[in-house]
């Protein structure tokens, strides 16, 4: 047990352990939470007493959840001292306890840190930030069908350009570095040409690794493992058009972990197209089922036509047998999509989505994108997990001018809390908030955010009304 400088343990409780990136879960964990600054002193409380209430429902005096209070961002300053927005002690009772779930955190001002969410994603692992966007009824909503959006996003969260290696324009290491690059670097770089980085330019770094894309995406296929009919489906979403050797790279890397860790559970998109074709007519030839698969094949030259051939030919051999026959339909479908694309097909064709697995920029713009469909990031929730621990948090930021208020949307806490106690394998707690919470929206018992978009207009409740009506409707 770590000793902490300014914490007080709870009188009781157990640790969360993890085996292969799984949590082991007590009945009794200990679990830190972080209150969050500006609307965080409306939004902790009614979250606490919504996830108490269900698993005492739920469970008796089986389960329980013990609440041990940590700082981070404003709070944190002001009982550690100033710019102490992290302190080691929040760092080190994460580390022992292994589960954690926060509110919002303020931008830290000076130096250091940039971001209090991406320093606990870093200092843990936290490699997959996950978001479900999914229509609650009567949730006012900016689009004619949004319950028809249910999509949950797996954004990469340790590499790609939020690893914050970057340098402003004019210091003298941004300087050296464009001096290196234009110099030596890009003239030995064939593909390069003639480009150069124009001087004043500030540099970025978008670093994606192998392991790291694959360890992302593996998650990904695990969860949709998990899932049933359509719903078994992971799409690759990246900008490989253009950053080839960054976005593309994460797309070759998701379809090769499919094809060679989880053969027996995935078909590829364009080998489910292949065997759907030969189911269709058996007789089919290479060419013709080429031709199915390829736009344009007889317009190819020969060497790309041998390709596709080879390609068709692989599949038979490998997977007609395991997959053959509309086998593959039960199997998890793995595609992929540009980026700029998918921003489109969840407004226009969201039916045919479940899983988006993304690089980091890429993902912080969908979900968000997600989220404004089924109601706004006042009703979404987030969860960051990594090997050996895992933090649920809100996806709003701080609204000052509103805290203290009482007035504030809970929602998007309280179903991160929902996404913990499914973490654990605490369904029935998690089923009877999403219902009661799905009930009180119906109803048209919301806060004031949800309450002033709807016709005829209703009168708001608070922030903690809002809580004991969810709890009223378990």
């Amino acid at each position: 047990m770590p000793k902490f400088e300014k914490l007080t343990l709870p009188n009781e409780g157990e640790i969360i352990t993890f085996n292969q990136g799984k949590p082991n879960v007590p009945n009794n964990p200990i679990v830190p939470f972080i209150r969050g600054d500006g609307t965080g002193v409306d939004i902790w409380p009614a979250t606490q007493i919504v996830l108490d209430s269900a698993i005492k429902k739920s469970y008796g005096e089986e389960r329980k959840i013990n609440w041990f209070k940590v700082y981070a961002g404003d709070e944190a300053c002001e009982l550690y001292g100033t710019y102490n927005y992290l302190p080691q002690d929040t760092i080190e009772a994460i580390k022992h306890f292994g589960v954690a779930i926060k509110g919002p955190l303020t931008t830290p001002i000076g130096g250091g840190i940039r971001s209090l969410n991406v320093a606990l994603r870093q200092i843990f692992d936290l490699y997959s930030c996950v978001r479900p966007c999914k229509y609650y009824s009567g949730t006012p909503s900016p689009h004619k069908n949004p319950q028809n959006l249910d999509v949950i996003v797996y954004r990469e969260n340790t590499e790609d350009i939020y690893m914050g290696i970057e340098w402003e324009a004019e210091d003298n290491n941004c300087l050296e570095l464009i001096n290196h690059l234009n110099n030596v670097v890009i003239p030995k770089s064939k593909n390069l040409k003639n480009r150069s980085i124009p001087n004043g330019s500030g540099i970025g770094i978008k670093p994606v690794s192998k392991t790291g894309s694959q360890r992302h995406i593996r998650k990904a296929i695990e969860h949709a493992k998990r899932l049933s009919g359509d719903k078994r489906h992971v799409t690759l979403v990246h900008k490989g058009n253009i950053m080839k050797y960054t976005e593309g790279a994460f797309r070759d890397w998701g379809y090769e972990l499919a094809v060679n860790e989880f053969r027996e559970d995935c078909i590829t998109e364009r080998e489910s197209w292949i065997l759907d074709n030969i189911q269709k007519n058996p007789e089919i030839t290479i060419e013709n089922n080429g031709r199915k698969i390829e736009p344009g094949f007889d317009k190819l030259t020969n060497n790309k036509k041998a390709f596709i051939c080879e390609e068709i030919k692989e599949v038979i051999a490998s997977i007609s047998n395991s997959h053959g026959d509309g086998k593959w339909r039960k199997l998890v479908l793995v595609d992929d999509r540009i980026a700029d694309s998918i921003f489109q097909q969840i407004q226009t064709r969201p039916q045919e989505y479940s899983i988006l697995a993304t690089l980091n920029l890429n993902g912080d713009y969908v979900s968000d994108a997600a989220a404004a469909i089924v109601g706004g990031l006042g009703m979404a929730p987030g969860a960051n997990i990594g090997d050996n621990a895992a933090i649920f948090e809100a996806t709003h930021g701080t609204a000052p001018k509103h805290a203290g208020l009482n007035k504030i949307n809970p929602g998007s806490v309280i179903l991160s809390g929902v996404m913990m106690l499914e973490y654990f394998g605490w369904n029935e707690a998690a089923n009877l908030i999403t219902n009661g919470l799905s009930k009180s929206i119906e109803q048209k018992k919301v806060t004031y955010d949800l309450a002033r978009l709807m016709e005829p207009k209703v009168e708001p409740l608070s922030c903690s009304s809002f809580a004991e009506e969810i709890i009223s409707n378990f």
